[in-house]
């Protein structure tokens, strides 16, 4: 089993910075795929950004340019850079894990007022 503790959330003014982090631990053999999803009350949980073993990165298009994802494989922890955030970005982040099946984090949440 793997379990995923993340950290990072709040409460930013638009414009502003976050960064969330994720830390793996557990039985881990390896750690394939590690990103990050987001919902709203409402919705259905979408992409935000994924990074692979290989350090190949994907991006919802409504983030490019603004969020940075990216890993250390040491530390089993993977992170999301987001700037210049904007009040629809306020949502739950959660982790996301693919080791043997994947696995989620409880969520962070992520609140930008205008």
């Amino acid at each position: 089993q793997v379990q995923l503790v993340e950290s990072g959330g709040g409460l930013v003014q638009a414009g502003g910075s976050l960064r969330l982090s994720c830390a793996a631990s557990g039985t881990i053999f390896s750690i394939d795929v590690m990103g990050w999803y987001r919902q709203t009350p409402g919705k259905q949980r979408e992409l935000v950004a994924t990074i692979t073993d290989a350090l190949r990165t994907k991006y919802a298009n409504s983030v490019k340019g603004r969020f940075t994802i990216s890993r250390d494989n040491a530390k089993n922890t993977v992170y999301l850079q987001m700037n210049s955030l904007k009040p629809e970005d306020t949502a739950v982040y959660y982790c996301w894990v693919v080791s043997r099946g994947p696995y989620w984090g409880q969520g962070t949440q992520v609140t930008v007022s205008s």
